[in-house]
Protein backbone atom coordinates (compact mmCIF):
# COMPACT_ATOMS: atom_id res chain seq x y z
CA UNK A 1 0.00 0.00 0.00
CA UNK A 2 1.78 3.13 -0.76
CA UNK A 3 2.21 5.70 2.11
CA UNK A 4 0.31 9.16 1.14
CA UNK A 5 2.78 11.16 3.49
CA UNK A 6 5.70 9.44 1.69
CA UNK A 7 8.19 12.06 -0.11
CA UNK A 8 7.61 10.34 -3.66
CA UNK A 9 3.76 10.66 -3.02
CA UNK A 10 3.66 14.29 -1.69
CA UNK A 11 5.86 15.43 -4.84
CA UNK A 12 3.15 15.05 -7.67
CA UNK A 13 1.04 17.16 -5.40
CA UNK A 14 3.31 19.42 -5.78
CA UNK A 15 3.78 19.50 -8.92
CA UNK A 16 0.67 19.95 -10.05
CA UNK A 17 -0.84 22.32 -7.66
CA UNK A 18 2.42 24.44 -9.18
CA UNK A 19 1.77 23.81 -12.71
CA UNK A 20 -1.94 25.10 -11.73
CA UNK A 21 -0.76 28.35 -10.55
CA UNK A 22 1.43 28.84 -13.61
CA UNK A 23 1.99 27.86 -16.60
CA UNK A 24 3.14 23.95 -16.76
CA UNK A 25 5.62 24.62 -19.98
CA UNK A 26 7.55 27.16 -17.64
CA UNK A 27 10.60 25.87 -16.52
CA UNK A 28 12.57 25.11 -13.95
CA UNK A 29 11.67 21.43 -13.04
CA UNK A 30 9.66 21.84 -9.62
CA UNK A 31 11.20 18.80 -8.47
CA UNK A 32 14.09 21.31 -6.40
CA UNK A 33 11.27 22.76 -5.78
CA UNK A 34 9.31 20.37 -3.86
CA UNK A 35 12.46 18.63 -2.78
CA UNK A 36 13.40 21.22 -0.45
CA UNK A 37 10.08 21.70 0.95
CA UNK A 38 10.14 18.14 1.80
CA UNK A 39 13.21 18.64 3.28
CA UNK A 40 12.03 20.78 5.75
CA UNK A 41 8.89 19.50 6.68
CA UNK A 42 10.80 16.22 7.84
CA UNK A 43 13.55 18.01 10.09
CA UNK A 44 14.22 16.09 13.28
CA UNK A 45 13.23 18.70 15.67
CA UNK A 46 9.55 18.54 14.03
CA UNK A 47 7.09 15.89 16.13
CA UNK A 48 3.44 17.44 14.40
CA UNK A 49 4.55 19.86 12.11
CA UNK A 50 5.57 16.82 9.82
CA UNK A 51 4.92 15.23 6.66
CA UNK A 52 1.25 13.62 8.16
CA UNK A 53 0.69 17.28 8.78
CA UNK A 54 0.93 18.48 5.82
CA UNK A 55 -0.56 15.76 3.91
CA UNK A 56 -3.74 16.04 6.12
CA UNK A 57 -3.66 19.80 5.58
CA UNK A 58 -4.04 18.86 1.57
CA UNK A 59 -6.40 15.99 2.12
CA UNK A 60 -8.73 18.52 4.01
CA UNK A 61 -8.07 21.59 1.37
CA UNK A 62 -9.07 18.39 -1.57
CA UNK A 63 -12.29 18.20 0.94
CA UNK A 64 -13.33 21.61 1.11
CA UNK A 65 -11.81 22.79 -2.95
CA UNK A 66 -15.69 23.52 -3.28
CA UNK A 67 -15.36 26.47 -0.81
CA UNK A 68 -12.25 27.51 -2.47
CA UNK A 69 -11.80 30.45 -5.34
CA UNK A 70 -8.29 29.13 -5.86
CA UNK A 71 -7.72 25.74 -4.80
CA UNK A 72 -4.09 24.74 -6.07
CA UNK A 73 -3.28 28.36 -4.89
CA UNK A 74 -4.80 27.54 -1.55
CA UNK A 75 -2.17 24.01 -1.80
CA UNK A 76 0.60 26.09 -2.25
CA UNK A 77 0.33 27.91 0.79
CA UNK A 78 -0.36 24.82 2.59
CA UNK A 79 2.89 23.53 1.12
CA UNK A 80 4.80 26.69 2.48
CA UNK A 81 2.67 27.26 5.53
CA UNK A 82 5.09 25.86 8.19
CA UNK A 83 8.08 25.08 5.83
CA UNK A 84 10.12 27.24 8.17
CA UNK A 85 9.29 25.58 11.95
CA UNK A 86 11.21 25.93 14.96
CA UNK A 87 8.98 25.85 18.21
CA UNK A 88 10.87 28.37 19.90
CA UNK A 89 9.95 31.21 17.28
CA UNK A 90 7.17 33.36 16.87
CA UNK A 91 7.65 34.55 13.45
CA UNK A 92 7.53 30.85 11.56
CA UNK A 93 4.73 32.06 9.59
CA UNK A 94 6.40 35.46 8.22
CA UNK A 95 9.62 33.53 7.29
CA UNK A 96 7.34 30.98 5.71
CA UNK A 97 6.08 33.43 3.44
CA UNK A 98 8.93 35.02 2.48
CA UNK A 99 10.32 31.57 1.74
CA UNK A 100 7.52 31.79 -0.55
CA UNK A 101 7.85 34.92 -2.17
CA UNK A 102 11.77 33.96 -2.83
CA UNK A 103 10.91 30.43 -4.74
CA UNK A 104 7.68 30.98 -6.22
CA UNK A 105 8.78 33.82 -8.71
CA UNK A 106 11.70 32.01 -9.33
CA UNK A 107 9.78 28.24 -10.00
CA UNK A 108 7.54 30.32 -12.31
CA UNK A 109 4.55 31.78 -10.70
CA UNK A 110 3.23 34.97 -11.46
CA UNK A 111 3.43 38.16 -8.95
CA UNK A 112 -0.07 37.98 -8.26
CA UNK A 113 -0.32 34.26 -7.26
CA UNK A 114 3.10 34.35 -5.15
CA UNK A 115 1.73 37.07 -3.37
CA UNK A 116 -1.68 35.65 -2.57
CA UNK A 117 0.02 32.14 -1.14
CA UNK A 118 2.26 34.65 1.03
CA UNK A 119 -1.05 36.77 2.14
CA UNK A 120 -2.54 32.80 2.94
CA UNK A 121 0.66 31.56 4.96
CA UNK A 122 0.82 34.59 6.69
CA UNK A 123 -2.83 34.32 7.88
CA UNK A 124 -2.30 31.35 9.80
CA UNK A 125 -0.66 33.31 12.68
CA UNK A 126 -3.95 34.34 14.00
CA UNK A 127 -6.48 31.70 11.80
CA UNK A 128 -8.83 34.71 11.66
CA UNK A 129 -10.13 35.09 7.87
CA UNK A 130 -12.87 37.75 6.48
CA UNK A 131 -16.30 36.73 5.49
CA UNK A 132 -15.53 37.03 2.02
CA UNK A 133 -12.11 35.09 2.35
CA UNK A 134 -12.81 32.24 0.72
CA UNK A 135 -9.57 30.74 -0.02
CA UNK A 136 -8.26 32.12 3.65
CA UNK A 137 -11.24 30.29 5.02
CA UNK A 138 -10.28 27.12 3.40
CA UNK A 139 -6.55 27.36 4.51
CA UNK A 140 -7.43 27.85 7.83
CA UNK A 141 -10.17 25.16 8.37
CA UNK A 142 -7.36 22.32 6.51
CA UNK A 143 -5.11 23.72 9.02
CA UNK A 144 -7.42 23.64 12.22
CA UNK A 145 -9.11 20.35 11.55
CA UNK A 146 -7.12 18.30 13.60
CA UNK A 147 -9.38 19.59 16.57
CA UNK A 148 -12.27 17.78 15.31
CA UNK A 149 -9.94 14.50 15.13
CA UNK A 150 -11.30 11.52 16.28
CA UNK A 151 -9.84 10.91 20.02
CA UNK A 152 -7.18 8.55 19.11
CA UNK A 153 -5.74 11.14 16.75
CA UNK A 154 -6.74 13.61 18.63
CA UNK A 155 -4.32 12.35 21.75
CA UNK A 156 -1.30 11.76 19.21
CA UNK A 157 -2.03 15.29 18.46
CA UNK A 158 -1.92 16.62 21.47
CA UNK A 159 1.08 14.29 22.73
CA UNK A 160 3.10 15.52 19.36
CA UNK A 161 2.54 19.04 20.49
CA UNK A 162 3.86 18.45 23.88
CA UNK A 163 6.90 16.56 22.26
CA UNK A 164 7.77 19.71 19.76
CA UNK A 165 7.74 21.60 23.11
CA UNK A 166 10.06 19.52 25.24
CA UNK A 167 12.02 22.37 26.71
CA UNK A 168 8.81 24.26 28.17
CA UNK A 169 8.80 23.02 32.31
CA UNK A 170 5.32 20.84 32.55
CA UNK A 171 3.81 23.72 34.37
CA UNK A 172 4.85 26.35 32.00
CA UNK A 173 3.35 24.38 29.32
CA UNK A 174 -0.07 23.59 30.82
CA UNK A 175 -0.63 27.12 31.43
CA UNK A 176 0.40 28.03 27.86
CA UNK A 177 -1.69 25.25 26.67
CA UNK A 178 -4.88 25.98 28.50
CA UNK A 179 -4.59 29.95 27.60
CA UNK A 180 -4.55 28.88 23.84
CA UNK A 181 -7.59 26.76 24.34
CA UNK A 182 -9.61 28.75 26.51
CA UNK A 183 -8.89 31.71 23.71
CA UNK A 184 -10.30 28.98 20.90
CA UNK A 185 -12.95 28.54 23.15
CA UNK A 186 -14.16 31.79 23.22
CA UNK A 187 -14.15 32.70 19.58
CA UNK A 188 -17.97 32.42 18.17
CA UNK A 189 -16.21 29.52 15.36
CA UNK A 190 -13.59 27.94 14.77
CA UNK A 191 -14.30 27.19 11.31
CA UNK A 192 -15.71 29.28 8.67
CA UNK A 193 -16.68 27.49 6.00
CA UNK A 194 -19.96 26.20 5.87
CA UNK A 195 -18.94 22.38 5.64
CA UNK A 196 -16.18 23.04 8.74
CA UNK A 197 -19.11 24.28 10.92
CA UNK A 198 -21.25 21.43 9.91
CA UNK A 199 -18.95 18.92 10.07
CA UNK A 200 -15.88 19.67 12.71
CA UNK A 201 -17.04 22.16 15.12
CA UNK A 202 -18.89 20.02 17.91
CA UNK A 203 -16.62 17.31 17.68
CA UNK A 204 -13.29 20.18 17.92
CA UNK A 205 -15.18 22.31 20.54
CA UNK A 206 -15.80 18.65 23.07
CA UNK A 207 -12.11 18.05 22.27
CA UNK A 208 -10.60 20.74 23.18
CA UNK A 209 -12.85 21.63 26.44
CA UNK A 210 -11.81 18.12 27.61
CA UNK A 211 -8.20 18.62 26.69
CA UNK A 212 -8.92 21.49 29.07
CA UNK A 213 -10.55 19.67 32.03
CA UNK A 214 -7.97 17.54 32.13
CA UNK A 215 -5.09 20.19 32.09
CA UNK A 216 -7.39 21.41 35.28
CA UNK A 217 -6.76 18.17 37.14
Amino acid sequence: MTDPTAPDTLRPRFTQALNAARSPAITPDPTPYADNLLTRWQEPHRRYHTLTHLTTVLDHIDELADHADNPDVVRLAAWFHDAVYLPDRSENEERSARLAERALPEAGVPADRTAEVARLVRLTTTHAPAPDDRDGQVLCDADLAILAAPPSAYAAYTAAVREEYHFVPNDAFREGRAAILRQLLDLPGLFSTPYGKEKWEATARYNLSSELEMLSL
